[in-house]
């Protein structure tokens, strides 16, 4: 038996955890305190109504515990709930935490923020209450960011579109797995409204070479690429914490993203390979 075979048979992956799972995996063992649990039943008012079995917690598990010794928060979204979206209650906890978040910092508490997303974006059942919902986690963030890094982490299966992949790019750091998809609209919307001839969903290697993780890492859009290892994702985690945040948040550069696009002529787009080397430098 290889060497290499023990080490992938001991790793633990971090996509198959559901989100109480990875905030446990994230925090220092032993940390791990649940707010507004499933014994708060903070369910949905709206999904039984159109038959829908609501979730006590909505889909978002928050914990907070201690982080390489500092005191953090995580907020995680459970893909295994209606594809991870998010809904009224859900989105309410999200925001609630980061303002939060933002009260201690501002105590002097060095809270770390930690968003774990694995979202299709706004739940439709709930319709404009979760886009206003979405709309107060993006505000929570912006806010935030001014005072402490907030860290995104996008896995696998579900991937991070709609609404909730402004949230992963108003983070100030942006941890990916190489399984990840990260996109305002996803594959499948794309097929549904503009046709095969625009993108087919079903053409895995097509589609990772659009929004993947790996091809956003190397295009300047997420800052760390890692693998399906809880152990790897927590590492990642915790040196985003340790190096100073970045002067200017990635969607306060304004003028370098449409620099970029305007070179871009639409009449022939660049491949995944030249998209690589123009906007971060790599093949």
């Amino acid at each position: 038996m290889s060497g290499a075979l023990p080490a992938a048979l001991a790793r633990q992956s971090f996509i198959e955890l559901t989100a109480r799972e990875r905030a446990r995996a994230l925090l220092d063992p032993g940390s791990f305190r649940e707010l507004l649990g499933p014994f708060d039943r903070l369910a949905s008012p709206w999904l039984e109504q159109q038959g829908v079995v609501p979730q006590e917690d909505d889909g978002v598990v928050l914990a907070r515990g201690l982080l390489g010794g500092a005191p953090a928060v995580v907020m995680a979204v459970e893909s295994g709930f209606q594809g991870g979206s998010v809904g009224e209650v859900g989105g309410a906890k999200i925001a609630a935490a980061l303002e939060a978040a933002l009260r201690d910092r501002q105590r002097g508490v060095p809270i770390r923020p930690v968003l774990v997303l694995e979202t299709g974006g706004v739940r439709l059942q709930e319709a404009n209450l979760g886009l206003a919902a979405v709309a107060e986690i993006h505000a929570a963030l912006v806010a935030l960011r001014r005072e402490a890094p907030v860290v995104g982490v996008v896995s696998g299966m579900v991937g991070c579109f709609g609404g909730m992949s402004i949230a992963a790019g108003l983070c100030s750091h942006l941890v990916v797995l190489r399984q990840a998809r990260l996109g305002l609209n996803g594959p499948e919307v794309v097929e549904q409204e503009a046709g095969l001839d625009e993108l087919d969903a079903a053409d895995r290697p097509l589609v990772w070479s659009l929004v993947g993780g790996e091809q956003r890492y190397l295009t300047g859009l997420a800052d760390a690429l890692v693998e399906d290892d809880a152990g790897a994702v927590s590492g990642a985690v915790r040196r985003a914490f340790a190096v100073p945040a970045p002067a200017a948040a990635r969607s306060e550069r304004v003028g370098l993203f449409l620099d970029r696009l305007a070179a871009i002529d639409p009449a022939a787009p660049p491949g995944a390979a030249a998209l690589r080397y123009a906007w971060g430098g790599r093949r």
